[in-house]
């Protein structure tokens, strides 16, 4: 007996998807493109202007579709030969001197390739001091920065893969530190304290500073 052919079932149509260009970016999202721009200035793809200009654009980029085509010409991943940053620390030396910043009617600025100790002073009265370090050298984990303001301002600024921290208050004045904590937990950690009377103290990372940038460079120029 011949048996009747079963209708075939058809096959659904597929419901279209959104294109991944269209998807919302994450900060994970950026933060991963924000890495991969950090490995190609580390090694001479892209040079520090290009860099800059990347990450501002990085970091206003709304989609994915915004975000990929800024890393479209790099290598999406780490080499290999490349190696984590480590942070080389001494002991901790409780006896060493503060380094003292002092603006009394002047301007102290501290910015470039330089050992930061393990505590630093600045006061400002009707002066300002700046205090960069998204290019020093951290000869230890733990730095503390002691601000005092009186009718001026402190200013200190950090890479932006750092953990910063800080408490302290303002009388008739701003104190302010935006505090971040770095993912890496060997990361050097900045601590500012202090207060403000009439004046301005603020410490927060500064976007596109990455201090495994700087550990590769030093490395390099170093020869090792």
């Amino acid at each position: 007996m011949d048996l009747e052919k079963q209708p075939q079932p058809q096959p659904q149509p597929q419901k279209p998807t959104a294109p991944a260009e269209g998807l919302r970016a994450s900060d994970a999202d950026r933060d991963r493109i924000a890495d991969i721009l950090g490995d190609a200035l580390a090694v001479g793809r892209i040079d520090a202007e290009e860099h800059a200009e990347r990450i501002d654009a990085v970091y206003r980029a709304k989609t994915m579709g915004e975000l990929e085509p800024l890393v479209r010409d790099l290598p999406a991943t780490r080499a290999q030969s490349e190696p984590a940053p480590s942070y080389t620390y001494g002991p901790d030396d409780d006896t060493a001197p503060a380094e003292k910043l002092i603006a009394v009617f002047s301007s102290t600025t501290r910015r470039g390739r330089w050992r930061i100790g393990r505590r630093t002073t600045a006061f400002s009265l009707f002066g300002n001091v700046e205090i960069d370090l998204t290019e020093a050298f951290f000869a230890q984990r733990l730095t503390t920065i002691n601000a005092t303001s009186v009718f001026g301002n402190v200013e200190v600024r950090v890479p932006e893969n750092i953990t910063l921290r800080g408490s302290g208050s303002g009388v008739f004045g701003n104190f302010e530190v935006v505090t971040a904590e770095a993912v890496d937990p060997e990361a050097p950690v900045v601590v500012v304290n202090g207060f403000s009377v009439f004046g301005n103290v603020e410490a927060k990372p500064k976007r596109g500073k990455r201090i495994a940038d700087l550990h590769h460079r030093m490395r390099k120029h170093l020869g090792a």
